[in-house]
C-alpha cells in the first residue's frame, strides 16, 4: 500500500490568492528583458565563454525558466488548450443507460 500523501505545495497552483512575490517577479522580468536585449544588441554575447559557457543560456533561458517556475509552470490560456487537445466524451458502458 503506498504511503505517499500530497503536501499542500502540490495543490498550491489551485489555491485562490496564491500569487508570486511581486518584487521577485519584477526582478526576473527585468533580467529577462535586459538579457534578451543584450543578446540581440551585442554580438559578443551570442557566443560562449570558457568560464560560464553559452551566454544566451545565462542571459535569456535561465531567467525565463526561473520566471516560469515562479509562476508554477503555468501555461498561457491559448497554449493550454493546444496541449490538452480536444475533450473526449466518455463512452457509457452497454446497458448502463437503460
Amino acid at each position: 500500500m503506498p504511503t505517499w500523501s500530497p503536501t499542500p505545495a502540490v495543490f498550491a497552483p489551485y489555491l485562490p490568492g496564491q500569487r508570486p512575490d511581486p518584487a521577485l517577479d519584477r526582478l526576473l522580468r527585468c533580467w529577462l528583458v535586459a538579457g534578451l536585449l543584450a543578446v540581440l544588441l551585442v554580438p559578443a554575447l551570442r557566443g560562449s565563454s570558457a568560464w560560464l559557457g553559452w551566454w544566451p543560456m545565462w542571459l535569456v533561458a535561465m531567467p525565463a525558466a526561473a520566471w516560469w517556475a515562479l509562476h508554477r509552470f503555468a501555461l498561457p490560456a491559448g497554449l493550454r488548450a493546444v496541449v490538452r487537445g480536444p475533450r473526449r466524451r466518455r463512452a457509457m458502458p452497454r446497458g448502463a443507460g437503460r
